[in-house]
C-alpha cells in the first residue's frame, strides 16, 4: 500500500481561513478530510502521482506545537512530532524506505528544504494542493 506522508503544518497554513485562530482545530479539520483521502485516493488533480489517485492508502499526518494534542481516526495516524514535525517527516520516510526501500512514499509539502530532503531518501513529493479538495470538503463517499 502506498504511504502518504502530510506536513499538517504547512498544509494547513497554505490556505488563509483562519487556522492561526484554532490550530488544532484545523488539524482536525485536515485529519478527518484526509481519512476520506487514505479510502479513496488523491483527486486527480494537484500535481500527485496517478498510483495515489486511487485508494487505499497508508496516510501520515505529522502535527507539531498546538496540534500535538490531534489523535488518529480510521484510515489516519497522527504522530505529534516533538520538536521539529520536518525531523519526524524525514524519520518515517526514512524508516519506512528503510524497511522496504521500493514502497511507494509521497509526501505532501511545499517546504522547499523537506522536499530536498526526503526526495533525497526515494520519496516523493507534491504541494499542498494536492490534498485541497479533501481538505474544502468538497470530495464526498
Amino acid at each position: 500500500m502506498p504511504l502518504l506522508v502530510v506536513d499538517a503544518a504547512n498544509v494547513v497554513g497554505s490556505v488563509p481561513d483562519g487556522w492561526w485562530r484554532d490550530r488544532q482545530g484545523a488539524a482536525e479539520r485536515l485529519r478527518d478530510a484526509l481519512a476520506h483521502v487514505a479510502r479513496r485516493g488523491l483527486a486527480d488533480h494537484g500535481g500527485a502521482p496517478e498510483r495515489y489517485r486511487g485508494g487505499p492508502l497508508e496516510v501520515v499526518l505529522v502535527v507539531e506545537g498546538a496540534a500535538r494534542g490531534v489523535t488518529g481516526v480510521p484510515g489516519v495516524e497522527v504522530v505529534a512530532a516533538a520538536g521539529s514535525g520536518d525531523d519526524r517527516i524525514v524519520g518515517i520516510v526514512g524508516d519506512a524506505l528503510a524497511r522496504r526501500p521500493q514502497r511507494d512514499c509521497l509526501v505532501v509539502t511545499a517546504d522547499r528544504g523537506l522536499r530536498a530532503r526526503v526526495t533525497a531518501l526515494g520519496a516523493g513529493v507534491t504541494g499542498p494542493r494536492a490534498v485541497w479538495p479533501a481538505r474544502s470538503g468538497t470530495q464526498t463517499d
